[in-house]
């Protein structure tokens, strides 16, 4: 059964994936010119700039991914795919809190890894009920894997 208002699920959707991403940014930002300039990182690491657009194209991606899940038929057909979603979500987030907020690589990486696992398990369940939602997660778990790497590099170089 499709749910009533689809078009407002896009839009709780987009505003979930987006507060994370704010959420994210204002532990973030204020660490980038300080804290993170300051380490010694790898000679591949991606410019600065290259992160929002990186992390505003994943987050939209995540937002539609989630909504062709729930749009099937809503919560209650695919509370454990959404269930995943929020968890990797809220993972994402607090990646975010403890690699910039605590300044702490080596705590951040063992916590990456187990968004990289989140991350996998919502692809698994969103491809099995969308094609299309798990192929839009794919970029994500692309990212994060490099990310994964970065972060370990960096906590190595520092630690």
């Amino acid at each position: 059964m499709t749910p009533r208002y689809p078009y407002l699920g896009l839009v709780v959707f987009l505003v979930l994936c987006f507060a994370a991403a704010g959420i994210g940014g204002a532990v973030t930002t204020p660490k980038i010119a300080t804290w993170y300039a300051a380490l010694t990182k790898p000679s591949w690491t991606p410019p600065n700039w290259i992160f929002g657009p990186v992390w505003s194209a994943l987050y939209f991606c995540m937002a539609i991914a989630a909504w062709l899940v729930w749009r099937q038929g809503g919560v209650s057909n695919a509370t454990l795919p959404l269930t995943l979603f929020g968890f990797q979500l809220v993972l994402n987030v607090y990646w975010s809190c403890i690699f910039f907020g605590q300044e702490n690589p080596c705590l951040a990486f063992v916590e990456v890894l187990l968004l990289w696992l989140a991350i996998a398990a919502t692809m698994i369940e969103f491809w099995q009920r969308s094609r299309i939602a798990g192929i839009l997660f794919v970029p994500y778990l692309v990212w994060v894997s490099f990310a994964s790497v970065l972060n370990f590099t960096i906590w190595r170089l520092n630690g």
